[in-house]
């Protein structure tokens, strides 16, 4: 089986899909739209992307592209504590004075206050991933650049860890979604399963007073527990949105099914995710 991740080699996705998927083909993509694509078009079965981060909250693009993509659904989610540190080429192990300091953005933001109080007035500069900024300085060795990524990228790289756990709180965790075009479970996870959900994504066909709590009601009377709801601009003007909800629990048939007839006859349209597993990851 081929299953497509957000690369490069040795990024946290990385890192999470093999755990996943231990004994399949990995694919490397450039982007999260890449993923999504290569679903899409059958290129691999199925992808692994990141979806929410416990500092920085939600990744957009992956609401987006759900939206955009209906008939990839998701199959499982994942969640990995996630560690970051500051690399450098040995050579550069005793400076302080960095050019720039590279990383996702999401990295950089999750160590914002240890890179700001060390390193005040050096540049940091946003990369494609964590992975891609450790290899970027692992091929420059003329400059004086550090990367903000993880332990097993700075051994496939030859960086050398100057400064471990920078993350700005130790509560820092990642969640993944498996996504494909066929939403059938996969049954040979042998990981820890942490819970059971659903996942929705809602649009209202106007904006009008109550209309959101209308939606939320559907919920609240049948005692649906919802633990995620992210509002997404449609990109059609100020104020169109879409919704993305995550339901606890197992499904029901008559109870859930209900729910979704109920929030269609308001009219929103209702594109269901699937329900879910959730498994613990090890960082």
């Amino acid at each position: 089986m081929k299953i497509a991740f957000l690369g490069p080699k040795a990024s946290f996705t990385q890192l999470a899909t093999t755990q996943l998927f231990p004994n399949e083909l990995l694919i490397p993509e450039t982007s999260i739209l890449d993923c999504f694509k290569a679903v899409e078009n059958d290129k691999v079965e199925k992808a692994v992307v990141p979806l929410e981060n416990s500092i920085e909250g939600t990744v957009s693009m992956t609401l987006d592209y759900l939206y955009k993509t209906p008939n990839v659904k998701i199959e499982a989610e994942a969640v990995m504590p996630i560690a970051h540190h500051l690399m450098v080429i040995p050579e550069n192990r005793n400076e302080t004075d960095f050019e720039k300091i590279y990383s996702h953005p999401q990295a950089l933001a999750q160590s914002f206050h240890f890179l700001n109080s060390h390193f005040p007035n050096i540049v940091k500069q946003d990369f494609s991933s964590t992975a891609a900024a450790a290899k970027y300085v692992s091929e420059n060795k003329n400059r004086k650049i550090a990367a903000v990524a993880n332990q097993f990228t700075a051994k496939l790289y030859g960086l050398e860890i100057i400064h471990r756990n920078i993350h700005d709180f130790e509560q820092n965790h990642t969640r993944f979604i498996i996504i494909s075009k066929n939403q059938d479970t996969y049954h040979n996870i042998s990981l820890e399963n942490i819970g059971k959900k659903s996942g929705l994504l809602v649009s209202l066909p106007e904006d009008y007073a109550g209309g959101l709590h209308q939606v939320l009601s559907v919920f609240a009377w049948r005692n649906m527990n919802l633990s995620k709801i992210e509002s997404r601009t449609l990109k059609t003007g100020l104020g169109n949105y879409f919704f993305f909800l995550n339901i606890v629990g197992e499904w029901h048939p008559i109870l859930h099914e209900n729910a979704l007839e109920e929030l269609k006859a308001l009219g929103t349209k209702v594109d269901f995710l699937g329900n879910y597993n959730e498994y613990l990851l090890e960082s």
